[in-house]
């Protein structure tokens, strides 16, 4: 199979989906990969370093496009590259596509089949493809959260674990998921007062097992958000529903209740966010204030830290990304139950019910497609 890497183009986006040792796993198993020249470079990979592999390069998006009959990416293909999409091409990436109709649209339109990381999900309800971004980004949320505090940006001016004789930051944890794991287990580390909320009593007892004492867990309710919400200086949002769009747990009216210069970072903007309020943002252009709330809402926020992202997300992508060469998208998907579960649009039909469910669209079962 041809496989084609080109390089992201989001704004600020640095990382690749495939590093040099993924390269010469597909070539060795009899694929040819075709780079676009500097693909790599943001996450410390050199062209060098393909071609030592076994990569062909490419100087522009295009050809790599026009030749790969799989196209391997990190984020979703964004405007000026739904021109290239087309039927019959697979393509392997984070969609999102609950989120945007516009973005779904244009894919059904391309009769391209797409296979979203998102939404490959194990027996056991695991995400094996988001859980490693879903680490990092879980993390970052902090140390974003804890930089926009300071008053240069905004911020209450708080440090946010405090120092002897001053109380340290309250953060508010919504979902106790991989990103609310995560960041709890940051803001924790840092000595901040923090709380998790979660409709899960199950999984709050599991984060009663693995969290420090400094966290407090809180069954989620309207009531209980609005209460924490009035004291909170930090809040992230870590809400997930697998493939859908994410529910809006803090409206507009909300925020009136905050401490001027609180800070909210929304991890769930990918899928809309979990907070009314929550607008896509940049790393160039990273907050904006509502009602004297700083919003943080970078819908790639691991790619602030390409190095990181990028090996963590090839570490589990690659198994699948072999599965689908040697084995051609339709038999992959056959064998393993997981990858099924990421068939998201295949010859301009829907097959997750997540997309159909968020534009009242037609849905076909993913099952019928590997008949």
């Amino acid at each position: 199979m041809k496989v084609g890497i080109p390089k992201e183009i989001k704004p600020n986006e640095n990382r690749v989906s495939l590093v040099p040792s993924g390269v010469s796993a597909l070539v060795a198993a009899g694929h040819s990969v075709t780079l676009q020249s500097g693909a790599g470079v943001g996450a410390g990979f050199s062209d060098e370093q393909y071609l030592s592999a076994g990569a062909g390069l490419a100087d522009s998006a295009e050809a790599v496009w026009a030749e790969a009959d799989m196209i391997v990416k990190v984020k979703e293909p964004i405007k000026p590259e739904w021109p290239l999409l087309r039927a019959g091409q697979t393509v392997f990436t984070y969609f999102h596509f609950a989120a945007d109709r516009e973005l779904t649209e244009a894919h059904l339109a391309s009769g391209a089949t797409c296979i979203a990381y998102e939404t490959v999900q194990l027996a056991n309800g695991e995400l094996p493809l988001l859980t490693p971004m879903s680490e990092v980004a879980g993390r970052l949320a902090v140390q974003e959260g804890a930089h926009y505090l300071e008053k240069l940006y905004g911020g209450r001016g708080m440090l946010l674990g405090g120092v002897p004789g001053v109380l340290p930051a309250k953060v508010l944890v919504l979902g106790g998921g991989v990103v609310g794991t995560q960041a709890a287990k940051m803001a924790a580390g840092l000595g901040a007062q923090v709380t998790v909320m979660d409709l899960s009593l199950e999984r709050l007892r599991h984060l009663g097992d693995i969290l420090p004492a400094n966290v407090q867990l809180l069954f989620s309710s309207r009531h209980a958000i609005l209460e924490q919400l009035a004291e909170a200086d930090l809040v992230i949002g870590g809400v997930l529903v697998t493939g859908a769009a994410t529910p809006k747990l803090i409206r507009k009216d909300d925020l009136k209740l905050m401490q001027p210069g609180a800070v909210i970072v929304d991890v769930a903007v990918d899928q809309g966010g979990c907070v009314e309020t929550t607008r896509p943002t940049t790393h160039a252009d990273p907050i904006y204030l509502v009602d004297g709330v700083v919003h943080y809402a970078v819908a790639n926020m691991p790619g602030g830290v390409p190095r990181t992202s990028t090996l963590a997300l090839t570490n589990a992508t690659l198994p699948y990304v072999l599965q689908l060469a040697n084995k051609g998208w339709k038999q992959a998907l056959r064998d393993n139950p997981a990858l099924l579960q990421g068939l998201n649009v295949v010859d301009g039909q829907v097959a997750y019910t997540g997309i159909a469910a968020a534009f009242a669209m037609d849905h076909v079962p993913a099952e019928r497609f590997i008949g």
